[in-house]
């Protein structure tokens, strides 16, 4: 057999259906997607391969996958920090945005942010911020894996007016990356309290038509849940199942306001789960019940949120802290295991995503989108389980090696697409701005 690239590390964790960790296997690449997935010693007996890369003591893994974002914000990181969700944005995030939000920002943060999450393992981001026609080209452009947010709120913004004029952008977005190898879209209407019902509706239906994701903030805080009883007379999933939008499309992201009864409604309608942990902590938002939700049956997927309320999009400290809380939440050691917390990261993201045939596992057949971290370290020593080290032990400096669609991006730790002192030049020059504008 005849290989482009031939993997030789010391685990391979495939995050299959069997939670298998593979020793002593390589894995094989050609026209960028895993050809075979085969014991070392047959692999170098039948393979024949223009390159191959000898990993010893590194776990090969799927890419992560950053299932919640707003990466042009990692230019507001540190901002405003310590305060409530709606002081924060109301009082400080949504003033420096109209001021500030424009292609050029969105630019220049995207590709600061792709820097921080390829070096850490990501090969995967849904993204909601204005202008994604920016994000969408400048992760195309490195190589990366994107969903852009087709964004709208019912305020005005410097990238919309109306609801009619966000949706009109977003879906000549969604037309222009329609079979795009790296870049697919989402609607992202922000959240109950920033859309009223017609743009909901509305959505609803382009969602139905053309089987995209419906990416948006729910049930995030205590205040939220008040507010649209207050409003609305019903808590806010309760809304959003009364417009029809609680259904296999749905992408809820943070979701720490639930009771038994909403975790079965989501449950019932296949409906996916992203979970923020650290953002939530940061913000005292309240804790997401993950392992009743994965009990359930829900899917649940992991992001960073944005870094301007987190403050980084390192998905490596991402699992740990999920897997962390999820065991103080449920009061059980048990909750959430190393390899659940893998899963939520990979396979899980990428349903989350509508991408799971293409991405989130290591199988054959599957774009070749991988992370292999050096084991090695003291951090990480002596190795019993590797996957145990990878969610509890190693950090993203131990990320040497990131393929996407079999494209070596980061290679001995460095990128090769990016350039990161004109990346971190143009963070400083924007960061300079802001700062004298305060």
């Amino acid at each position: 057999m005849q290989a482009e690239l031939l993997l030789h590390p010391q685990w391979i964790v495939p995050v299959d259906a069997a939670a298998s960790i593979l020793t002593d296997h390589s894995l094989a690449v050609s026209g960028g997607r895993i050809r075979a997935l085969l014991p070392t010693a047959e692999a170098r007996a039948h393979i024949r391969a223009a390159q191959e890369i000898e990993l010893p003591g590194h776990v090969l893994i799927p890419g992560l996958i950053n299932a919640h974002t707003h990466s042009p914000m990692v230019l507001l990181r540190g901002l405003a920090d310590d305060l409530p969700l709606m002081t924060w944005l109301n009082q400080h995030i949504w003033p420096a945005e109209q001021r500030w939000a424009e292609p050029e920002f969105v630019r220049a943060g995207t590709r600061l942010a792709a820097l921080e999450m390829l070096k850490s393992g990501t090969i995967c981001f849904n993204d909601m911020y204005f202008f994604a026609e920016v994000t969408a080209k400048a992760a195309a452009d490195i190589g990366m894996r994107a969903v852009a947010g087709m964004i709208l709120v019912d305020f005005p913004t410097r990238f919309a007016e109306t609801p009619e004029e966000y949706l009109r952008k977003g879906l000549a977005l969604h037309d222009r990356y329609r079979d795009h190898a790296l870049i697919c879209t989402a609607f992202a209407p922000h959240a109950p309290y920033s859309v009223s019902d017609g743009p909901f509706e509305r959505i609803r239906t382009l969602s139905n038509e053309l089987d995209v994701p419906v990416h948006i903030h729910l049930h995030e805080t205590h205040d939220e849940v008040v507010q649209s009883l207050r409003d609305h007379g019903e808590r806010p999933l309760a809304r959003l199942e009364r417009l029809g939008l609680l259904g296999p499309n749905l992408v809820a992201v943070h979701m720490t306001q639930l009771e038994a009864a909403e975790i079965a409604a989501v449950a019932h309608a296949n409906a996916h789960v992203v979970h923020c942990p650290e953002s939530n902590l940061k913000l005292a938002a309240g804790f997401c019940p993950a392992a009743r939700l994965l009990a359930a049956g829900v899917n649940v997927a992991l992001g960073t949120d944005g870094a301007a309320s987190n403050n980084d999009l390192d998905m490596m400290g991402e699992l740990r802290t999920a897997a962390l809380l999820g065991k103080g939440v449920a009061d059980s050691p048990a909750a959430l295991p190393a390899y659940t917390a893998l899963r939520m990261a990979t396979l899980n993201g990428a349903r989350a995503l509508g991408i799971d045939a293409e991405t989130g596992s290591l199988e054959t057949g599957k774009s070749a989108d991988m992370v292999a971290l050096d084991l090695r370290d003291p951090d990480t020593q002596p190795v019993y389980n590797p996957v145990s080290q990878v969610v509890y032990a190693a950090g993203r400096d131990q990320v040497q090696q990131v393929w996407v669609a079999g494209r070596h991006l980061i290679r001995d730790g460095e990128p090769t697409t990016l350039d990161p002192a004109a990346i971190l030049d143009e963070a400083r020059v924007w960061g300079a701005r802001i700062a004298a504008s305060q």
